[in-house]
């Protein structure tokens, strides 16, 4: 009679991806990252400096984390508010891998900081502040809301913290952003551009779901100081594939990976929304947002695509 084979493991992309997997010999669960081109696609149009490009794209690596831990149907909204030079930061998950976000920054505020923003740079750069993470599980589901306050921290240690202190579950996170050069050193190659990358690895003690399973403190501190190994070359770098990189940290641990969510970025804007929310306003509040071309112009803080409408375009659809 013949054998049935084993399932074929799920295939890993590059870049563009996060990977849930498990530890089988300590049962602990974790995730990694990898951004490449989603995150040209939603950080690169806002034409930021390069501090609050370096802080958004960090944050989406850590809502991607966060999100794919939800039920399919799941969203996950990160959003951290400072009286720093980066006063607002704000990433989504939408099931199943779609990233969008934005910054708002202090132009004044940002001049004390010099280009190639380190690690410690970004934390100076939230000041005080407050991060609150919004998890909704889908249809018929409770929507929660966490809020953790933080001074000066890196976005990563408080997400790690609002999960050890809001939630009681262990948890380590490290991610790393980086722009790699790719194309031709030759300044008019077409295809010579700097690319915008991030990474990141977060791991979790499940808690009293895990005691039933023969989880020890010591295993959690095992995979903890393993995780704590990585280098931010190494989340970073699309030549190290996702296998390669698990099996160098928890080789020991017998890692297995449990499921694999291509990323891609998106926007919910569209101009029926935008015409609907303008509807709402009076003809003196439409007459105060012209422009002095006679227009309306809306611009969409995740995308920034442009919408434009005449008054007589509203007045026709009711506005």
């Amino acid at each position: 009679m013949p054998v049935d084979a084993p399932p074929a493991p799920p295939s890993i992309p590059a870049d563009d991806v996060v990977v849930a997997f498990r530890t089988q010999n300590s049962n602990i669960r974790g995730r990694l990252v990898r951004l490449g081109a989603s995150l040209d696609a939603i950080v690169t149009p806002h034409a930021m400096p390069d501090l609050p490009g370096r802080a958004l794209s960090e944050a989406l690596a850590l809502a991607a984390l966060c999100g794919s831990v939800l039920p399919q149907g799941g969203n996950l909204n990160l959003m951290m508010r400072s009286d720093g030079a980066v006063s607002i930061l704000v990433a989504d998950y939408a099931a199943s891998g779609k990233l969008r976000g934005y910054a708002r920054y202090d132009a004044e505020k940002l001049k004390a900081f010099t280009q190639g923003a380190t690690r410690s740079d970004i934390a100076a750069a939230f000041g005080d502040g407050h991060l609150a993470i919004t998890l909704d599980s889908g249809p018929g589901e409770e929507r929660y809301q966490g809020v953790l306050a933080f001074e000066h921290a890196p976005l990563s240690g408080t997400v790690a913290a609002y999960f050890q202190q809001r939630e009681n579950l262990p948890t380590f996170i490290r991610s790393a952003v980086a722009e790699q050069y790719v194309g031709s050193r030759q300044e008019a190659h077409p295809q010579s551009r700097w690319h915008r990358r991030a990474g990141g690895l977060m791991v979790q003690s499940l808690g009293a779901s895990d005691e039933s399973e023969g989880l020890s403190d010591d295993d959690w501190k095992r995979v903890e100081m393993l995780a704590a190994t990585v280098e931010d070359h190494e989340l970073l770098d699309p030549g190290l594939s996702v296998e390669r990189l698990l099996l160098r940290l928890f080789h020991e641990e017998a890692v297995a990976v449990e499921r694999v969510i291509p990323l891609s970025a998106f926007c919910r804007c569209s101009r029926e929304k935008v015409e609907n929310v303008l509807s709402a306003f009076g003809a003196a509040e439409l007459s105060d947002m012209l422009d002095d071309n006679g227009k309306i112009v809306v611009t969409c803080e995740f995308c920034t695509r442009r919408y434009v409408f005449s008054p007589d375009e509203l007045r026709e659809s009711g506005g």
